[in-house]
């Protein structure tokens, strides 16, 4: 009797430990983590609350911190996506680059700044120090306060390989980490310049942030520029995995490059990837 008592007990006992570990299991296969792009990462909230939306149950999780954190949290596992604004390196072709938008970089002064627009040129004297006055390129005596990106951003990057620069040779007065960082560092400093995503400068401009995009070859930095691939300076936002990716990423990804969200992607400025 004491036997068979103790065997129904173990019998119960193993079923129970089943019903507390398999919910466990199903929780962790409805989770996505993305961590990377400080620029990609408020478009990604907002796709992630609408995924959740339609797929109960699921949650989302987006943290930014750079490019370069996308890419390396997807190689240690840390990630399920990686948010990277830029195309991917020679020694990151392993991984697997799905584009979900297109932006671009521009340079911004402080709106009442009465310099209308800077030659490639300039731009580059500006940031490597051999240029330090507004004066010195038609606008008011007054030092010039560099802004530049911290490492591991990919606008650093981009910016660094269009004007054929070393990050060494960046004379910075002020290193930032994401756009907003940027735009308020500039928006609260008349004698500012720095370089942003066109699509978080056009928004904050459009909003009364008093900060001014300007023209760059000849071509106005908006989003419509980089709609029409007129503008010099533009990249691709994309979503990376370390595989192909399958299942709840899958979903994802796929529902990411979908005209679905194309109001989404509009929303913040950006313009809508087309297959």
């Amino acid at each position: 009797m004491k036997k068979h008592i103790v065997h129904h007990l173990l019998r119960i006992s193993a079923a129970a430990l089943m019903l507390t570990v398999t919910p466990l299991s199903q929780a962790s296969d409805q989770k996505l983590v993305l961590t990377g792009s400080s620029t990609i990462a408020p478009l990604a909230v907002e796709l992630g609350k609408r995924f959740e939306k339609l797929n109960p149950g699921v949650r989302v999780d987006v943290q930014s911190g750079g490019s370069s954190r996308g890419v390396n949290d997807v190689r240690s596992g840390l990630a399920d996506i990686g948010m990277v604004s830029r195309a991917l390196k020679d020694d990151e072709k392993d991984l697997k680059s799905f584009t979900i938008a297109l932006d671009g970089v521009g340079i911004i002064l402080h709106s009442g700044n009465p310099v209308k627009t800077l030659t490639d040129q300039q731009i580059i004297d500006i940031y490597t120090g051999k240029i330090s006055n507004w004066r010195e390129v038609g606008g008011k005596d007054g030092r010039i306060t560099v802004v530049n990106k911290a490492g591991g951003r990919s606008t650093l990057e981009l910016f660094l390989h269009y004007f054929k620069l070393k990050d060494s040779e960046i004379k910075a007065h002020v290193v930032i980490g994401d756009n907003q960082q940027g735009i308020k560092m500039v928006a609260g400093n008349p004698g500012a310049v720095g370089y942003v995503s066109i699509g978080a400068a056009e928004f904050e401009a459009g909003n009364g942030t008093p900060i001014r995009l300007l023209s760059m070859a000849g071509v106005a930095a908006s989003v419509e520029s980089v709609r029409n691939g007129s503008f010099p300076l533009a990249r691709p936002l994309n979503l990376i995995t370390k595989t192909e990716p399958v299942g709840l990423a899958k979903k994802f990804i796929e529902f990411s490059r979908s005209k679905e969200v194309n109001d989404l992607v509009q929303a913040q400025y950006f313009v809508p990837f087309v297959r």
